[in-house]
């Protein structure tokens, strides 16, 4: 059996049926949990990003939003479409849309998380949190070897997920998408991707969140700007478009109705790909946050899925499918009879991914489609990438945060920045097949290991969303001790929570806040 085989039979392995499941199962268990919080919730999303906290150690919602945003809008948003409506048909965006709402709720959940079990790393004073750190605290006191084994196990799966797997996925997509615009070879991209990273993964979480917060919402706007005006001009193809979407979605029409279960396996597989929730990557963004309350990060978290999928994913969707530029592959490419028939436009011998995206733009705007989809397509994957690289650090500081040899624990700061940069090169010079199977292999181990983890840990997040709706039922700005509500060993909150008592700040509300009232 050869590598790619190897890679290929991994991947159908891990996203098998359960997984899928899982995904969407827990997503729905948490949204009745919560009371759908992804709805209910909204006004305090757009409010914790409008006027979050920020300090000298922590990043404020909105910085930690944006590089949680780095880390989801790349090659994913992109590529990923793509790739999801050629194998799944239109019906997969639906399916995309379907894991986006249902996994705002799982995001909470993990990123609330990660912020009641977050610490403040020794060497700068940054918060660090993520899966890692809330599997080994939650239930310290009562299983230590047990959570601490899972723990070490999440943050083992998550250094090569986050540092050989799915950096290559992205410079993938990046070097394709240049070379169908430019004619650049990939080997070029190559080099220069890895130039310009390695200038800024040296400069740890604030140069991450400076930079992530300025480039990302510029090209996500702009992005989304250039579907809106895709979308006026193809004004007459929206009924089509959502007939398509919904239509194949549940197998109405006959084109799609053999690929029902493909729709539903590519739409959520590259759904939390994309939005990556469940996957256990934004926790560590969450973590990074300044906020007097570990629910307003879970809401500003939640936020960012819908951000992610249900705009920019769209976006994508819209441009492939209104202007007719794809293919509906079933293991197989369609014949072309059918392929006209469910509306598809490109030549059979086109592999899914960004030229999909770039000959849809193409038609509206010719001569500007390739180009404008090599540049978006590049800042969204080094963006990307270099959030992988801070997750990756982040869980490598988890397994040597109590190494006494420093020197030591810094050479392997040093060794894991090579393999990302080795990991971008090889995947931006290998075929597209390989760096994707890659990246759903480390997609998948993660989401595997947290769900199941968090689906056992739900506890503290329902216990601080409840304590959340208390405190502003109340009229106060909610301030979170962990011992009132019976977590233990959130010992960042802990201490925290004793220099408020100290200054008198806590239990009722402010002057400010009763003149207010």
């Amino acid at each position: 059996m050869s590598f790619a085989d190897s890679i290929g039979t991994v991947n159908e392995l891990i996203w098998s049926i359960p997984l899928i499941a899982l995904c969407l199962l827990a997503g729905l268990y948490f949204s009745l949990r919560t009371g759908f919080l992804q709805v209910r919730h909204i006004p305090d999303m757009v409010a914790q990003l409008k006027k979050g906290e920020k300090s000298e150690d922590g990043t404020s919602s909105f910085q930690s939003l944006m590089m949680s945003l780095a880390g989801r809008v790349g090659v994913g948003n992109i590529a990923g479409v793509a790739t999801a409506i050629a194998f799944g048909g239109p019906g997969a965006v639906f399916w995309m849309w379907t894991s986006a709402f249902l996994g705002a709720a799982t995001s909470f959940i993990e990123c609330t998380l990660g912020q009641i079990y977050k610490e403040k790393d020794p060497d700068t004073g940054e918060y660090r949190g993520g899966p890692a750190y809330y599997f080994e605290k939650a239930y310290k006191h009562k299983a230590r070897g047990l959570s601490l084994a899972y723990g070490i196990l999440f943050a083992v799966v998550t250094i090569l997920a986050m540092s050989f797997f799915l950096p290559g996925v992205q410079a993938n997509g990046m070097a394709s998408a240049i070379d169908t615009a430019w004619g650049v070879p990939t080997w070029v991209t190559a080099i220069g991707l890895v130039i310009l990273l390695g200038f800024i993964v040296i400069g740890g979480v604030k140069r991450i969140a400076n930079f992530a917060v300025v480039v990302v919402p510029v090209m996500a706007l702009l992005y989304i700007l250039i579907a809106v005006i895709v979308f006026f001009v193809n004004f007459t193809e929206i009924p089509q478009v959502f007939g398509l979407i919904f239509g194949s979605a549940f197998g109405v029409q006959p084109v799609f109705g053999a690929i029902i279960g493909l729709a539903i396996k590519w739409g959520v597989q590259r759904g939390i790909y994309s939005n990556e929730a469940g996957q256990g990557t934004g926790p560590h963004a969450a973590a990074a946050a300044e906020v007097s309350h570990p629910a307003k990060q879970g809401f500003a978290q939640s936020f960012a899925v819908y951000v992610d999928t249900l705009f920019v994913c769209s976006a994508t969707a819209f441009i492939i499918i209104s202007t007719g530029m794809y293919n509906t592959f079933a293991g197989e490419v369609w014949p072309s009879d059918v392929i006209q028939e469910g509306g598809g436009g490109l030549s059979s011998d086109v592999e899914p991914g960004p030229g999909f995206v770039q000959q849809g733009l193409d038609s509206v705007f010719p001569g500007a489609g390739p180009t404008f989809i090599a540049v978006v397509l590049s800042f969204f994957v080094f963006t990307t990438i270099v959030a992988y690289y801070y997750m990756a650090e982040t869980n490598l500081n988890y397994l040597t945060r109590k190494m006494t040899n420093r020197l030591a624990a810094r050479a392997m700061q040093r060794a894991l920045q090579a393999l990302v940069l080795v990991s971008v090169a090889y995947g931006a010079v290998t075929t597209a097949g390989a760096a994707w199977g890659l990246g759903d292999i480390g997609v998948g181990s993660m989401a595997w290991l947290n769900i199941v983890g968090i689906l056992f840990l739900q506890g503290p997040a329902l216990k601080a969303l409840k304590d959340y709706r208390e405190q502003k039922k109340r009229g106060l700005d909610p301030q979170f001790d962990p011992r009132r509500l019976g977590i233990e060993n959130a010992t960042f909150w802990e201490d925290r929570a004793d220099g408020r008592l100290r200054s008198g700040a806590v239990g009722e509300p402010t002057a400010k806040q009763l003149d207010r009232d």
